[in-house]
């Protein structure tokens, strides 16, 4: 395997919270207890910080992180893939991509500008439902296969979607993932892991051209990596490759029989912004916006997700992943945020996951990243009144009336 300074979303500064372990017999005792800790019918956010994990819970793995998991807390389920028993560290941490969870000091020299609006927030918000039917991309679950591409997919995913949203559906390109991920090479290293932020700046300095998942095969540059089964029992599509691909090279040309030159096809975006590490501020940006890419700490429980409100509940810290925001909601008495992954339909809740909201779960809320679409360097010249950033809630909910 190709090895880097920085091998698949390895965090090597993470600066996200998680729980604190503990080291005693105490802990000990608390693994091998079935007894549950949390609940959903109970559950309390404030009591939840305060808990402890077992530092035993750490080096749990297979069958018994899974068990342990289950017996500990009714939030979310966890489920065995002996596919996924199989991976190494190294190779669990190929398959994400993010280098750093939390955004750094230059992303967060400008802020949305959503934080300051006004807008009534709901207490569930869901963008597949509020924009879905005029822009099928905010449903769609993408598969970024065997490379470490999460940080390239999280961003066009968004771009995609906003590119849409903003032009009121006339616009509808699905932002190429390989464009991005060959040709950016100040993003990291490619199918090696990448900043989601410098992404962002990306298509903001040099635009990104059109382009399907591999299945369709559509627009400019398609990405070239077949779907696969990440740390998924089902068996529609061959296990991810162990070996992550090599990063594909730039090119600065379209597919054979493509309808535009590739300087033609690519689209802007306007400077790039984070989302302060407030779950008011990343509400109201979805709400205003649309879906935006978000980072977190992958633990080896993640992997094992299969549905429910997931919360780390123990295996060891794999690496960083970029992923896209589409909405929030509560579940009994948890908070969550909506999350779609780009592993596949067939991971998690048919591609998606839900995590714990308002407690920076992961660092889930520290490295938000967002953008707004440049319409009069894109094709199509939209004017200027299509893409400006929406500050009431009637802007926001009428944007397809």
């Amino acid at each position: 395997m190709r090895l880097a300074l920085f091998v698949g979303c390895l965090v090597l500064f993470a600066n996200a919270r998680h729980h604190s372990t503990e080291s005693s017999s105490e802990a000990s005792d608390e693994v091998s207890e079935s007894r549950l800790v949390l609940s959903k019918s109970s559950f309390d956010k404030d009591e939840y910080l305060k808990t402890k994990l077992p530092r035993l819970s750490e080096s749990l793995h297979g069958k018994d992180l899974v068990d342990y998991i289950n017996s500990r807390q009714d939030l979310w389920v966890a489920t065995t893939n002996n596919k996924f028993s199989e991976y190494t560290d190294e190779e669990k941490r190929a398959l994400m991509g993010v280098n750093h969870v939390q955004n750094s000091v230059n992303a967060r020299r400008i802020l949305s500008n959503s934080r300051h609006s006004s807008v009534e927030l709901p207490e569930s918000f869901d963008a597949r439902e509020q924009w879905g039917d005029k822009c099928p991309s905010v449903r769609q679950v993408r598969d970024q296969s065997s490379c470490g591409s999460c940080w390239a997919f999280g961003a066009v995913e968004a771009m995609t979607d906003r590119i849409c949203i903003a032009s009121k559906g006339k616009i509808q390109a699905t932002i190429s993932a390989r464009d991005l991920l060959s040709c950016c090479t100040a993003c990291g290293f490619g199918c090696n892991g990448g900043d989601p932020y410098t992404a962002w700046s990306y298509w903001h300095t040099q635009g990104i051209v059109t382009g399907s998942n591999y299945t369709e095969n559509q627009g400019c540059q398609p990405y070239p990596f077949a779907p696969c089964e990440h740390h998924s029992p089902e068996k529609h599509f061959k296990p991810c490759p162990k070996e992550i691909y090599h990063t594909p090279k730039c090119v600065k040309t379209c597919k054979d029989g493509y309808e535009r030159e590739y300087s033609a096809d690519k689209f802007f975006g306007l400077e790039p912004y984070a989302v302060e590490q407030n779950e008011e501020s990343i509400r109201k940006e979805l709400y205003t916006n649309g879906p935006m890419e978000v980072t977190l700490d992958v633990y080896d429980d993640l992997l094992a997700y299969k549905g429910g409100v997931y919360v780390h509940q123990g295996g060891k810290l794999d690496g960083g992943h970029a992923v896209k925001l589409v909405g929030w909601g509560t579940e009994n008495k948890v908070p969550y945020w909506i999350i779609a992954n780009s592993w596949n339909e067939d991971w998690g809740e048919n591609g998606y996951f839900r995590i714990l909201r308002g407690a920076n779960e992961c660092g889930i809320e520290s490295g938000v990243v967002g953008g707004m679409p440049d319409f009069k360097r894109s094709p199509g010249h939209l004017s200027s009144s299509s893409h400006t950033h929406h500050k009431h809630k009637s802007d926001s909910y009428d944007i397809f009336k």
